[in-house]
């Protein structure tokens, strides 16, 4: 009995023993495994990501400013007559351009006329008056010579003719306005432009004068044109900064070139220039009112015309420019991401200008030194070694050049 146990347990020992062996030797495979494996995935882990760099764009450049505006007329005029009748013709074809002189209406001119020829019968009523006066006087001064008569009677020949004369400038005064009232039954273009429709028709009675006078028409110029304009109150203060170190004079004292784009334009290809500028700031808009004047002598551009319009916004100096796509932001803070020798990425502040020919304008935090992440930033965080790969910057076809005021 004692036998059997015996060989039950050494059964038992020698099973145990291969379990722990065939245990060990798992245990030995799969660390091997795992040893070959962690170098793969260390590489894997240690691959720095391929970005894209290049060094920013520097170049002498110009900065305009862009606002929003309307067409505006120089000359806008309301027609009306300065005399009242009945409007007996309508001279033109509404919507024509009408040079300044033109017939534009005909009032009925037949009481006018008569008014006329009454005033030019006063005054020869007074004409003759007056030179009957004036030879009652000459007499006068002959027969007092004589002591036929007194001087006082001489005195009242004398009056008599000063009121004679001046009864005649008086009826003189009444032709003259006779005359006036008579051609203005003609009521004619006082400006050369285009001309809108007849507001009133043939045959109506129409008032005349300043004063609650009817509207007959209105007439606009056509060229030149305005493009009016507001800036704000910080680029006003731009501008007087401007002008006082010297970069840009003030656009009181020069001709600032303007460029400006239509509504249906990709382009600003309209040339013009600063023709004025306000004298106070809109203390409702806080923003001070500008004008530009541009040619319209095809007639291309209307009054009321919505545009966009660039103002000359600095003098000439040399601009670091990035491609706005490697601009970052971080809550209010503008960031790029720029490589150092080692390609090691970090994060540089930075402050941004305008866009000029395809490019952003970076005034602060870059020169044309720095190695700026353009392509790849999602790839990137600070302190990341980075497989950069270089390319050169290169700016849109400039804008046409326009002389800048000297």
């Amino acid at each position: 009995m004692s036998t059997i146990k015996q060989k039950t347990r050494k059964l038992l020992e020698a099973t145990a023993l291969t379990s722990v062996g065939a245990a060990a030797l798992i245990g030995f495979n799969a660390f091997h495994v795992a040893a070959e494996a962690q170098p793969e995935t260390a590489a894997s882990v240690a691959a720095a990501p391929a970005v894209t760099v290049a060094h920013p764009v520097v170049k002498e450049i110009v900065e305009w400013d862009q606002y929003t505006g309307r067409f505006e007329a120089m000359d806008n005029v309301e027609v009306r007559a300065r005399v009242s009748g009945y409007l007996t013709d309508v001279a033109f074809e509404d919507g024509q351009v009408v040079k300044k002189g033109d017939l534009l209406f005909r009032i009925d001119a037949r009481p006018f006329e008569a008014a006329l020829a009454a005033a030019k019968a006063d005054l020869a009523g007074a004409d003759a008056g007056v030179k009957n006066a004036r030879a009652e006087y000459a007499r006068g001064k002959q027969l007092v010579k004589r002591q036929v008569i007194s001087q006082e009677a001489v005195d009242n020949r004398l009056r008599a003719l000063r009121q004679a004369e001046a009864g005649y400038a008086a009826a003189s005064a009444r032709v003259t306005e006779a005359e006036l009232n008579l051609e203005f039954t003609e009521v004619r273009a006082p400006i050369t432009g285009r001309i809108s429709d007849d507001f009133v028709s043939e045959g109506n009675l129409i008032i005349g004068g300043a004063q609650g006078g009817t509207l007959l028409t209105t007439l606009v110029s056509q060229s030149p044109i305005y493009f009016e304009f507001t800036a704000s109150e910080a680029n006003y203060l731009k501008y007087l900064r401007l002008d006082r170190d010297g970069s840009r004079v003030s656009g009181r004292n020069a001709a600032h070139p303007v460029r400006v784009k239509l509504m249906d334009e990709d382009s600003f290809d309209h040339a013009g220039s600063l023709s004025f500028v306000d004298n106070r700031i809109d203390r409702s808009t806080g923003t001070m009112r500008g004008r530009a004047t541009l040619d319209n002598s095809d007639g291309f551009f209307a009054p009321g015309m919505f545009g966009q319009l660039q103002l000359l916004g600095s003098g000439e100096y040399d601009a670091v420019l990035i491609p706005d796509s490697a601009i970052q932001t971080d809550q209010s803070e503008k960031f790029v991401w720029v490589s150092d020798d080692n390609n090691v990425v970090h994060r540089q502040r930075v402050t941004l200008g305008p866009i000029v020919d395809g490019l952003r304008v970076i005034r602060t935090g870059l020169s044309g030194d720095h190695r700026v992440v353009i392509n790849g930033t999602q790839f990137v965080a600070s302190g990341v070694t980075v497989q950069p790969n270089v390319e050169e910057l290169k700016t849109q076809e400039p804008a046409p050049q326009i002389a800048l005021a000297s």
